[in-house]
């Protein structure tokens, strides 16, 4: 069972799952038989809004670091999703073709966007976030926003 770090900053509670690894654009990355699984963030997700769309590009998409590998559109925004690592799209997440919400519902579980088969998992995993360091950074942001309002 998949643990999580918690923080709750004026009413809203961000979830940190524990067992992968993030990029600073609030989306997380976890390695699992050769494939890079690649969704968005809790934070990012609540910060979004209720996930209208969402629109993976097609498998076999040829993506450098920063790429857009996809979107979603919430009521609130359109969101483009760099890619945080160069790759080929394996997979994408079909049952958001009609489930969009899966997003919203489970970021950290059937909510995934994308499968990446990564070039150089070693090199991007050295530069990913931890899942401590990242809940700092998440923290410091969503209490920074929270001062705005």
């Amino acid at each position: 069972m998949t643990e999580f770090l918690e923080v709750t900053v004026d009413k809203f509670t961000f979830k940190v799952a524990t067992d992968r690894l993030y990029h600073a654009d609030h989306l997380w990355l976890k390695m699992e038989e050769g494939l890079v699984s690649v969704g968005l963030t809790d934070y990012l997700q609540q910060i979004a809004g209720d996930v209208a769309f969402a629109e993976p590009l097609e498998v076999g998409t040829q993506l450098a670091i920063g790429d857009i590998l996809g979107s979603i559109e919430t009521m609130k925004t359109t969101l483009d999703i760099p890619s945080p690592l160069s790759g080929v799209i394996e997979a994408v997440n079909l049952k958001l073709e009609d489930e969009p919400e899966l997003i919203n519902q489970a970021p950290y579980g059937g909510g995934w966007f994308v499968q990446l088969k990564p070039e150089d998992w070693k090199t991007v995993q050295a530069a990913l976030l931890e899942p401590e360091v990242y809940y700092e950074h998440m923290k410091a942001e969503a209490e920074e926003e929270s001062q705005k309002v």
